[in-house]
């Protein structure tokens, strides 16, 4: 047993995980993120889901929050389960993504994104 895994990695932690191996896991989901619509949306897990691992919605979520500053990837269409954007209104980044939204025609009532009009269920070309 290994004890230096943190808390709550185990089940993201695969025999594989080489550096190589975690950045080609990095740009296969950096594809199916520029694969989603303007005007839809997707759930962190889903996105997990969609990039071939499945459960792993806080990963998509840590990977997303390590793009860098003016990424043209479109990170604001991904968002909770629950349909609440993932950032806090209270944030510029919150604010920027609820605005993108709203700018692509996605409407937040109490905040939140209904799933059914806007969720996306296609799958990327490339993946």
């Amino acid at each position: 047993m290994n004890h230096s895994t943190p808390k709550g990695r185990a089940e993201n932690a695969r025999p594989d995980s080489t550096e190589a191996s975690a950045q080609q896991r990095r740009e296969v989901l950096y594809l199916c993120l520029a694969s989603i619509p303007a005007g839809q949306v997707l759930s962190y897990g889903q996105l997990a889901a969609m990039a071939g691992a499945p459960g792993a919605a806080r990963w998509a979520a840590r990977i997303l929050a390590q793009l860098p500053e003016g990424t043209a990837l479109p990170w604001h269409r991904v968002i909770t389960a629950s349909g609440r954007p993932g950032l806090s209104p209270d944030c510029a980044s919150g604010l920027e993504q609820r605005q993108r939204l709203r700018s692509e025609g996605i409407l937040l009532t109490n905040d939140r994104v209904d799933m059914r009009r806007h969720g996306w269920r296609g799958r990327p070309a490339s993946v």
